[in-house]
């Protein structure tokens, strides 16, 4: 279906008044912070507050974003995730009259016969999209996934302002260089527009995780997607946080799923699930009644790892646990640290020990006593800036952004379940025949079978 003049003429309109409004909230910003040093001083906090002001009445990519910073430790000071996190998605969903204009376009005018039911209000709403519940003509339920129009162009506009606002942190807080973080955002966000990729990151979970004993991946109806609309099966299942004040065993069995759904494809074939969001996951129950485990419901955000940044991983963690730093410093090295000092390293070990504490503690426990699970990781990401301020810079490899943003979710899941479990032991059990060659062989295979490479 093609765009007529006065579309692409309103299309202009609409991206040149987002830029201008994204520029002008961001940019005014980034000018108060620099006329007074905010970055610089100690009023952090109401930086961090002028920034989350700015960004307050977008919506669309940029939100996603900022809320995307704030689960990174590397990328902002504690003050600013803090305010960051408070920011809110609420990106109005697309009406029934332009639901049946966007799928008209995606799958055809007569896009309707193609299924026996559609709700045009939509079951859930996001930045880049919204999901409508239908039904085909065999029985089945299906998840129809949606992109918002011109979100293309919103990206673009939007990463460009983002990229302004990062240059002018890293003028004031020079210790963590920034530039390979907002390469990795802008990469991935990219992705996450592709929805013919997303079905391909569906398909490859399912491969990786198998029957579905804990962890359930919805199959992808390839008939019903395009690069813009994604089909999947509807997975029943309950919010993760109505089974908060279930039973331990109950809430174990669940942590102890996120914990598979998550080291699993990683240990095995260097991927991870990136976006931590508690709506990205549904419990399941069993013939009888009981949760059993977990749906996994969006493979937008899927970050594909290079084996030997898997290999550092592993290798850290062996570092740590013997107490070895020659191989910690090597791990750091393989990751793509360079210039380490002493004190570096030190700065560094603060938060390897943070990560991989619960790991490497041969004992049933929580992953952070006495920690809410929106401040979970923030008292250590402080002392890591404190220190780099003092003895860096330091330029942070990319792959670190969504290993650890995913890392900090999981560690907040664990938390607001309460889950008390061996990690060391799930730990080991998935890397006790951890291989390079057999990961790397591994990986090219699976990403080949559902064409990734």
């Amino acid at each position: 279906m093609s765009d007529t003049p006065d579309t692409e003429r309103n299309r202009f309109a609409a991206r040149a008044s987002r830029y201008g409004r994204v520029g002008t909230n961001l940019g005014g910003a980034a000018l108060r912070m620099a006329g007074q040093r905010l970055f610089g001083a100690d009023d952090d906090r109401a930086a961090a507050a002028a920034l989350t002001a700015a960004l307050g009445n977008l919506k669309g990519p940029i939100m996603k974003v900022a809320q995307l910073l704030a689960t990174i430790p590397e990328a902002l000071p504690a003050e600013y995730a803090e305010e960051l996190s408070q920011l809110q998605s609420n990106a109005p969903p697309m009406g029934a009259a332009f639901v049946k204009r966007r799928m008209a376009a995606e799958l055809g005018a007569d896009w309707e016969k193609r299924f026996a039911a559609f709700d045009r209000t939509p079951a859930a709403a996001a930045s880049l999209g919204q999901v409508h519940r239908a039904r085909l003509h065999d029985g089945r339920d299906v998840a129809v996934k949606l992109q918002y129009p011109d979100m293309q162009s919103a990206v673009e506009a939007d990463l460009r302002q983002l990229d302004i606002a990062f240059s002018v942190h890293r003028r004031f807080r020079p210790a963590i260089d920034t530039r390979e973080i907002f390469k990795e955002i802008a990469d991935r966000i990219r992705e996450e527009l592709d929805y013919e990729r997303e079905a391909r990151h569906a398909r490859l979970y399912a491969q990786i995780l198998g029957s579905g004993d804990l962890v359930r991946v919805p199959g992808v109806h390839a008939d019903l997607s395009t690069r813009r609309l994604i089909t999947l099966d509807w997975l029943e299942g309950e919010k993760l946080l109505d089974f908060k004040t279930a039973g331990q065993d109950v809430r174990d069995r669940l942590a102890t799923a996120m914990f598979k759904a998550w080291w699993h494809p990683f240990a095995h074939v260097g991927i991870i699930h990136g976006d931590p969001h508690l709506g990205n996951y549904t419990a399941f129950r069993n013939a009888d009644g009981e949760p059993a485990g977990i749906n996994l419901l969006d493979y937008g955000c899927i970050r594909i790892f290079p084996p030997s940044f898997v290999l550092g991983v592993v290798e850290l963690y062996r570092g740590l646990k013997a107490g070895d730093m020659d191989r910690i410093v090597s791990a750091y090295e393989t990751w793509g640290f360079r210039g380490l000092t002493k004190d570096l390293i030190e700065a560094l070990n603060i938060w390897a020990r943070f990560i991989y504490g619960p790991l490497l503690d041969d004992r049933v426990r929580t992953v952070a006593d006495g920690v809410s699970p929106g401040s979970y990781g923030r008292a250590e990401a402080f002392r890591v800036h404190t220190a780099l301020k003092e003895k860096g810079p330091v330029t942070v490899p990319r792959e670190f952004v969504f290993m650890d943003r995913a890392a900090i979710g999981l560690g907040g899941v664990f938390l607001h379940l309460d889950a008390a479990l061996n990690f060391h032991r799930l730990f080991e059990a998935e890397i006790e025949d951890f291989d390079l060659s057999t990961l790397t062989m591994r990986q090219d295979e699976a990403l080949k079978a559902v064409g990734l490479r």
